[in-house]
């Protein structure tokens, strides 16, 4: 039975009585019938090919049929016929795939580089002790701001800044601190902290927050070891021989405190007089230890953990001081050496700006980068080194190959505090034509340490100043309170010791016409609400159609969805003591933005003599005056009440930037084309 079986499985067996495969049978279940043997069924039979015959078949006479073996398959996948077809599309595959990888090589070397979160949207500050109380007991804390984060994302914002919320001695605004790694009882806890961080990022936002590593406390645990000359940190801070007789101290030289008076004081444990830039209860620490770099490293990676999305890092044109002691030049030679008390009243060579200060920032800037190589999660850096000039606020954006801040904070517009068009003007020319190129520009019109744009420039001023921030290159910066054109308090004695300056523009977020504006609802607030807050607050401006905050709104809506102004050209046009007109345009777009804005009384301007080649009637894009959006005006003759701020949108083929005369006063921070066929970006203009 055996041999049967292997006889008929033999390759070279005769196909003797089978039939050739057809292809498909429809029932194999039904028998053949045996055909007679004299039939012409037979005698095709019986001339059927052996295929896997020891002698090679003859396929001329046979087609392709489903199931033939692959030594039939290759023979005939090796006619032209069937070979030239397959290799076409072989061919056309790999062409088409050289294409598509060519083609994504090109768009991505041609693509500018994509917006970062801290460059795509606007920044809020927020001092929290003033922005909402979330425990009844007078000050604002970080529940609270959790609870206002809707309201945040009303407000088209992409980060929330979050000024120190350290433990402190609450000297000078919370900058003493006594541990960079807790959070000050007064604002909640570390659980809390988490939470609001873990609360922001939900909300697609992302957090920056203060840091101060030029001092610290004379509370401060380093500062009491120090004192004391404990190990390495003996030499944490800076100390020096000095002269202490009745009483009067004799410093090591004339150099002066921030805050007036000698910079030195005494300290009767360690009998030597210890360094400090601001007040004496915030001694500096001395950066030229590296055990104490090494201690802000680790506070900072502790911060970065938490899940801080980057720091603003305060008075670091302070961190370093010169090493000889020499006494800093007066600026007026004749003045008695002992009348000079006041800080400006010296040049301070010796105390800012020191050589080395740059190689700290850049190593702040290291850290930072060891925690951005995840996908989207870039840590922002900025600096904060205000007072100084403009040339010398520039040098923290670093060299070309050598990235230090993302952008130092720029205050010039919180400086203002008279209405000019020509005073405007000059801030924003000067910025934009001291910054290195590439890098990317930033705005504020308020601060916590300035008094507050309505009490500088007049409440008529704050829809026009909030459309410039909008309309400017660059990231828009807010402080809590200005979207709805808050004021300074008057003056107020408290227990603690503030600057007075600074303090008024820290009065308590008006949220509704309730007790305490809706801050808080304890019996009282660490500091008085304004006496506006039934007229001025977010409840009353929500409802009111034309007010600050709804003008707000749109202009941050406006500045997300328009590539004119997050990518555009800025050209300035006109420039006196009552107005600043300027475009803002893109390459492959004929659509243009004219800004007007008017800081001096009704006036009548005439844009053609401006602009030669501007259509004669332009449509209102968006205005001070609610009631105007959407009408046209005739760019012959354009009447601005006090006050009054436009953004017109005419078409043109004739780009500013590309003419002569306008060459010189065009800026562009981070270039980019538009082609409209594709709806894409592009860098080779």
């Amino acid at each position: 039975m055996a041999e049967e079986k292997s006889k008929r499985g033999s390759i070279g067996m005769s196909l003797k009585g089978c039939q050739t495969n057809n292809g498909f049978v429809q029932n194999e279940d039904i028998l053949e019938k045996d055909p007679d043997p004299g039939s012409p069924g037979d005698s095709r039979q019986h001339s059927a090919v052996s295929i896997l015959g020891p002698e090679e078949p003859d396929l001329k006479d046979i087609q392709p049929y489903a199931g033939m073996p692959k030594e039939v398959l290759f023979r005939f996948s090796s006619q032209a016929r069937y070979r030239v077809p397959r290799e076409i599309l072989f061919w056309l595959t790999v062409t088409s795939v050289l294409v598509l990888i060519g083609a994504t090589i090109a768009i991505i070397a041609i693509s500018p580089k994509c917006l970062d979160w801290w460059q795509a949207g606007p920044m809020y500050q927020i001092y929290p002790r003033s922005f909402k109380d979330s425990n009844k007991d007078g000050n604002g804390d970080l529940k609270g701001i959790q609870d206002k984060l809707d309201y945040i994302t009303t407000l088209n914002v992409k980060t929330v800044w979050i000024t120190s919320f350290y433990k402190s001695t609450l000297k000078d605004f919370r900058h003493g601190i006594e541990d960079f790694r807790e959070i000050d009882p007064i604002f909640g806890t570390m659980k809390d902290f988490e939470n609001l961080v873990a609360a922001i990022h939900d909300k697609g936002l992302k957090l920056i927050i203060d840091f101060i590593p030029n001092h610290t406390s004379d509370k401060h645990a380093w500062f009491q070891l120090s004192r004391n000359r404990t190990g390495k940190y003996t030499d944490y801070y800076i100390w020096h021989d000095c002269v202490q007789e009745n009483g009067i101290t004799t410093p090591p030289n004339n150099w002066l405190s921030v805050y007036g008076n000698s910079s030195w004081h005494f300290d009767e444990i360690r009998n030597q007089c210890y360094f400090h830039q601001f007040t004496k209860e915030q001694p500096d620490l001395n950066f030229r230890n590296p055990d104490v770099q090494e201690e802000i490293k680790e506070i900072i990676q502790f911060w970065l953990a938490k899940g801080v999305d980057g720091f603003s890092f305060e008075a670091v044109k302070f961190l370093l001081e010169a090493e000889h002691l020499r006494n800093e030049i007066q600026v007026i030679k004749t003045q008695i050496p002992d009348t000079v008390t006041q800080y400006s009243e010296l040049y301070h060579d010796f105390t800012t700006m020191q050589v080395g200060m740059h190689d700290i920032v850049r190593n702040f800037r290291y850290i930072m980068d060891q925690y951005s190589t995840e996908p989207g999660r870039y840590r922002f850096m900025g600096t904060e080194a205000y007072g100084d000039s403009i040339d010398k606020i520039v040098m923290y954006y670093g060299l070309p190959f050598i990235q230090e801040a993302d952008f130092p904070f720029n205050d010039y517009l919180t400086r203002l505090d008279t209405p000019s068009g020509d005073r405007v003007f000059e801030v924003i020319t000067s910025w934009m034509e001291h910054i290195p190129a590439g890098k990317w520009p930033n705005w504020m019109i308020g601060g916590s340490d300035r008094a507050r744009l309505t009490s500088r420039l007049g409440k008529e001023y704050v829809n026009i100043m909030n459309m410039l921030l909008f309309t400017l290159p660059g990231t828009p910066i807010t402080y809590y309170g200005e979207e709805i054109g808050m004021g300074n308090i008057l003056a107020t004695n408290i227990s603690e010791s503030y600057d007075a300056d600074t303090l008024l523009s820290k009065s308590p977020m008006q949220w509704d016409n309730s007790s305490n504006a809706g801050f808080s609802e304890g019996n009282s607030t660490w500091l008085p609400t304004n006496s506006d807050y039934h007229t001025v607050n977010v409840d009353v401006q929500n409802a009111l159609p034309g007010s600050a905050l709804k003008l707000y709104q749109e202009l941050s809506l406006l500045h997300a969805n328009e590539l004119l102004l997050s990518r555009g050209w800025f050209c300035y046009l006109r420039t006196d003591n009552h107005s600043v007109v300027y475009t803002r345009e893109l390459d492959g777009t004929d659509r243009v933005f004219l800004i007007i804005l008017n800081f001096g009384e009704s006036s009548l301007l005439n844009l053609k003599e401006v602009i030669s080649k501007i259509p004669t009637r332009a449509r209102i894009k968006l205005s001070t005056n609610s009631t105007s959006e959407g009408s046209e005006v005739d760019t012959h003759a354009i009447t601005l009440d006090k006050g009054e701020g436009l953004i017109l949108e005419y078409n043109t083929k004739n780009l500013l930037h590309h003419q002569t005369d306008f060459r010189d006063r065009c800026f562009v921070s981070n270039r980019a084309c538009y082609s409209s066929v594709l709806n894409i970006l592009y860098s080779l203009c």
